[in-house]
């Protein structure tokens, strides 16, 4: 280009129709001066946009213009010899002859203008654009390519075979939001691949792209983008990206079902059920470790903190205590199997897991404690605390059972004995009686194994929570449960949990202030 004032990229010549850009401010050249006020005057009002299946009127390129930029559009200004633009009058004919120039009232400032020079090589039109921060974008297009492309701009550029002139002509968009993907939009009309430019372009690109393609009625670019997006994968960002752009704009059915099919569930069925099959893959599971893995996977999902789970409609309080009940029924069901006379142990061993007694003691009771923590992240636990206190045949059988596999159900009652000392579960008091009467003993008898195969218990916090859950009971149960604990710490010491300091405080409310006469 002759213009001094900016630089012109040209594309390679065996492209069969170019289009060329060159980034830069506003050139000094006459037809880059704003039209004098008394001419801006003389432009037609704005007209309300024709409807179009694209999107609806009032997101017509919302958000890639600025709204306070938007001027009448698609007036043609021929420019004198000395630079001074002039504007045509425009009767009623031309007003009824170019019904679809509604489609742009929301465009951003957009003017056509005559240029002096001709185009060489196809290229005769000049489309500039001007994002919202300032910089310009100058592309030299073929102007045939544009208006068979996009419907927005078929009603912007004359079309010079119907009597439009014979020089090149210059279209101005102004408060581009979104410049670098209005450029691409633009490009993509001269690629004879699109599906290979999107490919090197990237997800994000092309959702910048198929936003304009949209906003300027560029039909190939909306198929090409949606067919790409819709074979490659997305990150997280890059989908917020795309159900806002489907918020904004409105596709073709045939065109966009398959990218909906992934961005929306077809099927609204709840995640109740979902939940509960995910639970009993779980703990029915045969491979520890996949167990594990899982474990903290959907503990993950279910939590209150979690991203994914915004309330407890995917959680259903009744189907997870029927799998607690289920696994409770299992372990009570291996220490009768453990309790049967040796002359009967050969067939009961033929009927059952062939896995040793410990390893499935240990998944029983692992299963009821990942439950139990999914209840009280929930604030549900309340129920399985009841389950647990009146588990009266383990508590018996208890006693009899080797401590290699009994002290597990000492682990259950350890996660239950902290939570209560934590105060994230509130039980009534009886419930609570009859926790520590029916498994207090046990954790006494069990603490020293607790300590040696600890598997992730913290046996300080175990002691400080157990002391502060026998807090809570009636001082005159304290008294009789310290008293024990007394005995066993005295004989056992370290095998058995130190609770010196629940002790004390007990100490001092039974009789150091027992002269404070309680009003009742």
């Amino acid at each position: 280009m002759a213009d001094s004032t900016h630089h012109t990229i040209r594309r390679a010549a065996a492209r069969p129709r170019g289009w060329c850009c060159s980034f830069s401010g506003l050139p000094d050249s006459p037809e880059h001066r704003a039209l004098p006020a008394a001419a801006a005057q003389k432009l037609p009002p704005k007209s309300p946009l024709a409807p179009s299946f694209h999107s609806s009127p009032s997101s017509k390129l919302a958000g890639l213009i600025d709204p306070r930029r938007i001027l009448s559009p698609g007036r043609v200004s021929p420019i004198d010899s000395e630079g001074s633009p002039a504007v045509a009058a425009a009767g009623a004919e031309e007003e009824e002859a170019l019904p679809r120039e509604q489609a742009a009232a929301l465009a951003p400032f957009v003017a056509v203008r005559e240029d002096e020079e001709e185009g060489g090589g196809g290229l005769d039109l000049r489309l500039s654009l001007r994002g919202r921060d300032g910089r310009c974008i100058v592309m030299e297009l073929d102007s045939a390519v544009l208006r068979e492309s996009s419907a927005f701009f078929a009603d912007m550029v004359p079309d010079a075979s119907g009597g439009g002139g014979g020089g090149g002509k210059r279209v101005e968009v102004d408060g581009v939001d979104n410049l670098e993907a209005f450029k691409e939009a633009v490009e993509l009309m001269f690629e004879p691949d699109a599906m290979r430019w999107l490919a090197r372009a990237g997800v994000s690109r092309a959702i910048g792209v198929l936003e304009v393609s949209s906003s300027i009625m560029f039909d190939r670019g909306i198929e090409s983008c949606l067919r790409y997006i819709e074979a490659v994968p997305w990150n997280e960002n890059e989908e917020e990206r795309l159900k806002h752009v489907f918020a904004r704009c409105t596709f073709d059915e045939s065109v966009c079902r398959d990218v909906l099919a992934r961005l929306q569930q077809q099927c609204r069925s709840g995640s109740e059920d979902l939940t509960v099959q995910l639970v009993e893959s779980v703990t029915s599971g045969t491979n520890n470790g996949a167990r594990k893995e899982l474990q903290s996977l959907v503990s993950g999902l279910l939590s209150k903190s979690s991203v994914y789970h915004k309330d407890l409609s995917g959680l259903n309080k009744g189907s997870i205590y029927q799998i607690c009940c289920s696994c409770l029924s299992s372990l009570v069901e291996l220490f009768v199997e453990n309790s049967v006379p040796v002359e009967d142990a050969g067939q009961a061993t033929s009927v059952s897991d062939s896995k040793p007694m410990v390893e499935r003691v240990s998944k029983q009771t692992e299963n009821l404690n990942w439950l139990f923590d999914i209840l009280v992240n929930n604030d549900m636990a309340e129920r399985f605390v009841e389950l647990w206190a009146k588990q009266d045949e383990l508590i018996r059988m208890h006693e009899q059972a080797s401590p290699m596999f009994r002290y597990e159900l000492s682990r259950i009652s350890a996660s239950v004995f902290i939570a209560l000392g934590k105060g994230r579960i509130q039980c009534p008091s009886d419930t609570r009686s009859q926790l520590f009467y029916g498994w207090f003993r046990p954790m006494l008898m069990d603490f020293g194994w607790l300590q040696r195969c600890s598997k992730g218990l913290d046996v300080r916090i175990l002691e400080e929570n157990l002391g502060q859950a026998l807090l809570t009971l009636p001082l005159q149960q304290q008294q009789s449960l310290f008293e024990e604990w007394f005995r066993c710490f005295a004989s056992r010491g370290t095998e058995c949990p130190n609770l010196g300091r629940a002790f004390q405080v007990w100490w001092r409310r039974s009789f150091v202030r027992s002269s404070v006469e309680v009003r009742r």
